[in-house]
Parts: structure tokens; C-alpha cells; sequence
């Protein structure tokens, strides 16, 4: 079997304190958020290796660049997938495989709803549309970078998140999810 291309595109997240969550459901989010991704890459990386080439796209998030009170554990899986997605593409360099980590901002996809997000956040005011996102993540892709953004919004974002401290950017991040 030849493959050329995967895209790990799954995954959910939800707004509410960790305390106050529902344990089966912030379960599920690792399983489908990372256990998942790591899956789907492991079956299908080595035959990208065997045939000499091979692009794997893993969807992070700009949430992986900050904690992120009241999505926490969302937060948290995107910052495995983007940590994982570049060590991966380290470990593949020289072998016609690329892995990247594609972190968008705020995309109107119904992420919102699902993550009941619409009860006030402020987070999906200026969301990109799907179908950019889409296409900037094949963009980056095919680019073969370990790790690429969407936009100058969630390039600024991840730079300030490293600059600023920590404790700065886990206020703006409750905030932005309340």
C-alpha cells in the first residue's frame, strides 16, 4: 500500500474548569486529540519511510503555546501534538517524510457549539473561515516545515506567549475562555 499523505484533522474541546468538568469526557478528548494522532503516525509513518517519501499534517492549535485555564486539558493536547509533531519531524529528516504541526487561531467550524464556547467567550469574534484554514494547512504541508502557523494573528500570538510571562499569558488565556 502506498501512501502519500496523512492528515490528523480529529479532534474537540471543551469549555469548563477541570474541576467542574465531566471526567468521561475530558477522557475522550485525549483519546481522540492525541492517543489517536500518535496512532494513526505510527501506522502509517514507517511505509512513508520504506517508500522514501511522505507528509504527515498534525493540527496543533495556537493553544499550544500557552496554559489555558478553563479548556485545559484541550490546551494541553495541542501542545503535545505541536511537540510531538516536531520531534517526529527531527527523528525523519533525510528520509523523504515530513511531519508538521499547523497551528491555526479561532476557526468558525462549529468548534465552538460543540465546545460550548457560545455561551460568551470571546475567543470566536474574528474566527478564520474553514476553508482558508484548510488551505494554509495544505499550504504548510507541503512546504514540509516542522512547524507553521495560520496567519499573523496566531504567529504574533505564539511569539508573545514565549516572551511575556507565563503567569500573563494564562490570565489572557482565562479570559479569552470565559
Amino acid at each position: 500500500m502506498n501512501i502519500d499523505v496523512l492528515i490528523n484533522n480529529a479532534g474537540f474541546g471543551y469549555l469548563e474548569s477541570f474541576a467542574d468538568s465531566d471526567w468521561q469526557k475530558q477522557y475522550e478528548m485525549v483519546q481522540l486529540n492525541v492517543i489517536a494522532l500518535m496512532q494513526l503516525t505510527h501506522c502509517f509513518l514507517n511505509t512513508m519511510i520504506e517508500q522514501g517519501h511522505g507528509k504527515i499534517l498534525n493540527m496543533s492549535s495556537v493553544a499550544a503555546f500557552s496554559a489555558g485555564p478553563y479548556m485545559s486539558i484541550y490546551y494541553a493536547t495541542k501542545d503535545f501534538v505541536r511537540s510531538f509533531s516536531e520531534a517526529v519531524s527531527e527523528e525523519v529528516k533525510g528520509t523523504g517524510v515530513t511531519v508538521t504541526a499547523f497551528c491555526p487561531g479561532p476557526t468558525a467550524t462549529g468548534f465552538e457549539q460543540a465546545a460550548s464556547m457560545d455561551k460568551g467567550s470571546t475567543m470566536f469574534r474574528k474566527a478564520a473561515k474553514a476553508e482558508d484554514v484548510a488551505k494554509g494547512g495544505i499550504r504548510a504541508m507541503m512546504r514540509g516545515k516542522a512547524l507553521s502557523y495560520f496567519g499573523s494573528y496566531t504567529k504574533c500570538m505564539s511569539l508573545l506567549c514565549r516572551i511575556v510571562p507565563r503567569s500573563v499569558a494564562r490570565k489572557y488565556a482565562a479570559g479569552m475562555n470565559q
